[in-house]
């Protein structure tokens, strides 16, 4: 069987680096590490090696985690500045001994192909992090109560009280970094390295040192002291701190809307809504000036001592809006109701809304993405029409209750007229409604599908992030990149041949759908079949549809390319029960 590094090169699963290019290849599931640690499964991947999940063989096969060092640098000064990193992270777990910080079992040198390899080995931690936990919120309509916040900050801040005693800062406090253990339902503090390389486009900012890229923080999460001067104090763990809660609250996956970079002010009071009482104490903990924030952990956890949650507000606080918005922000703004209502609506109501999308006074070019208005959100149009407008015809379709929303300053079209601009060259609306209809004829969720070319084109376009695109003659060539990727992701899709039901279903996958087919597969369902056999079999159809970017993403965003690998999985389980 073919193992692939990074960069998507076919390599022998007897081999441990790359014949193309000499990168470090995965350890194969079931290799023993210095005659010790059993590989039972690979958890993830950064810039200096892969993290696997191992069993002790010496100690009742107790399980751990095992973090492998093999920096991909070439010249000798890098290496040796990953070696400090590396070493830097092995001394301070070895002095960290808290009931909530994962302990280090030992930091070894093993030979694997005649070369040296440096691991750690730690407690392995059972649970879920808190990015998950807060997306599957999301996916109920709800984020954290503010009880529930403050609880974990009670619960965050002894964590940071112990490790600052022994003058040790985090710098990269987020929630995919604090996991709810299972077994005690304690929040736990993982990731302590602060030297991870992982891409960009997952919102790490670096600085350069040495050649190699140093992690200060994620953007949005860090403050500015650490992001533009690279210094870090415990005040810049208490911000971070405070910047998880926010998200946790709001349901917010980016901090970015929740911070007015023009005034330099959080959005209290629109965005953010909690009690005057731990409104006060984020207020300290956000302070811009590290002087102006509290100083200790004890002092913030003092003044939540006197905290009574709020009676007003339910347990679990229903979102406003969707984080992971069903939308293209690209030509529109979009108020979503909740997915599970959505789907609810959209067999009934389909037909009768898609007609009432196109009498809408669009600009041609921008028809094809105004989304079934029931089925997936009201469509806000920036430069054509008003609010007005589009609240009355879509309350008159299907009497959905819009919320109430701030526009942002709509820019004078020219002419100086609020009309529509002039439709598009008739080989532009050829071209967006063969888009349309070849989607339509895949059966391919409509919110998905947009979904996922504003992923894509985003990524390769940042800079359009933010702004509105009009139907001039300027944004032609973004408009027609769009229609591109949108034309290249259905090739994909018809490529995967995937079934009708798969393809259906996308948008619409969870975790919930692999943990059925774990079960699944150890009831026997699937004869032989192990799950292990589907991670592999799908991990190699997803790379061919879209090489490099597993690794690239790290962990598979699930609203989008996640959707693909669940229903690549299914087609492929759909096939194995069919064979049996």
């Amino acid at each position: 069987m073919d193992v692939y590094c990074s960069k998507q090169h076919a390599n022998n699963e007897s081999n441990r680096f790359c014949t193309q290019c000499g990168e470090p290849l995965p350890l194969a599931v079931g290799q023993v590490v210095d005659n010790r640690y059993r590989i039972i499964r690979h958890l993830g991947q950064g810039g200096f090696g892969r993290t696997y999940l191992a069993e002790d063989l010496n100690q009742s096969q107790l399980q751990c985690v095992l973090k492998e060092f093999a920096p991909q640098v070439e010249e000798p000064q890098d290496l040796e500045k990953a070696k400090e990193l590396f070493e830097r992270e092995a001394s301070v777990l070895q002095k960290l001994q808290h009931p909530q910080i994962p302990r280090l079992h030992a930091s070894l040198q093993a030979q694997l192909s005649h070369k040296d390899f440096f691991f750690l080995v730690q407690d392995y931690v059972e649970g879920d992090n808190y990015w998950d936990l807060l997306e599957n919120r999301i996916n109920q309509g709800q984020t954290f109560s503010e009880e529930e916040v403050v609880k974990l900050l009670q619960q965050m801040l002894p964590i940071l009280s112990y490790i600052h005693s022994l003058n040790v800062v985090h710098r990269d406090i987020s929630p995919d970094n604090i996991i709810l253990r299972h077994t005690d339902n304690l929040p736990v503090l993982i990731d302590f390295g602060g030297v991870k390389q992982l891409p960009a486009s997952k919102g790490f900012w670096f600085t350069q040192m040495g050649g190699i890229r140093t992690l200060l923080g994620k953007k949005g999460y860090a403050p500015e002291e650490q992001l533009r001067q690279g210094k870090a104090f415990p005040c810049s763990d208490l911000y971070s701190l405070a910047v998880t809660a926010l998200v946790l609250l709001t349901g917010r996956q980016e901090p970015q809307p929740l911070y007015d970079s023009y005034q330099g002010t959080w959005r209290w009071g629109t965005e953010i809504k909690v009690s005057p009482k731990l409104e006060a104490v984020l207020k300290k903990m956000l302070a811009y000036k590290p002087s102006d924030r509290y100083q200790k952990a004890d002092d913030v956890l003092k003044d939540l001592q006197s905290y009574t949650a709020p009676t007003t507000k339910p347990v679990n606080t229903p979102v406003k809006t969707p984080v992971k918005s069903y939308m293209t922000k690209l030509k529109t703004m979009v108020v979503a109701p909740g997915r599970k209502r959505a789907n609810n609506l959209v067999s009934g109501f389909h037909n009768k809304t898609q007609a009432v999308a196109q009498a809408l006074p669009l600009p041609i070019w921008l028809r094809p993405f105004a989304l079934s208005l029931v089925s997936t959100s009201v469509i806000v149009l920036t430069l054509v029409g008003t609010w007005a407008v589009v609240n009355a015809v879509i309350q008159a379709v299907s009497s959905i209750s819009i919320p109430t929303i701030s526009l942002p300053s709509l820019p004078q079209l020219p002419g100086g007229s609020d009309s529509p601009e002039k439709p598009s060259t008739s080989k532009e609306v050829s071209r967006s409604n063969q888009i349309i209809r070849r989607r339509q004829q895949l059966e391919i969720p409509e919110v998905f599908f947009i979904q996922m070319v504003d992923k894509i084109f985003y990524t390769k376009n940042p800079e359009a992030k933010g702004r509105v695109l009009t139907g001039n003659s300027e944004d032609t060539a973004l408009r027609n990149e769009w229609y591109a990727i949108a034309e290249e992701l259905l090739n994909k899709l018809e490529r995967a041949n995937l079934g009708t039901s798969a393809r259906r279903k996308l948008g619409n996958y969870s975790a919930q759908d692999y943990d059925n087919w774990r079960q699944q597969a150890q009831a026997g369902r699937f004869g032989e079949y192990s799950i292990d056999q589907l991670n592999k079999e799908t991990n190699k159809k997803f790379d061919k549809l879209f090489p490099g970017q597993r690794r690239a993403e790290q962990k598979l965003d699930k609203q989008t390319y996640g959707q693909i690998w669940y229903a690549l999985a299914a087609e492929q389980l759909s096939k194995v029960e069919s064979a049996n």
